[in-house]
């Protein structure tokens, strides 16, 4: 049978740091007129579309 110890904390309790809130742009600032556009993310193209029923779709 294994004995526990109650004097030493069963969990190290890390402080939490605060993160900045996320920038936010509304979906027009980012297509400005336009209904699709392309993001370069390491290397890689992403095209963002917005449908014709208002809604966003981000494909590789």
């Amino acid at each position: 049978m294994t004995t526990l110890s109650l004097r030493q904390p069963l969990l190290s309790v890390q402080p939490k740091t605060e993160t900045p809130p996320a920038r936010q742009l509304s979906s027009s600032e980012l297509l400005q007129g336009n209904r699709t556009i392309e993001i370069n993310h390491n290397g890689a193209v992403y095209r963002l579309y917005a449908t014709r029923l208002g809604k966003l779709i981000l494909t590789k």
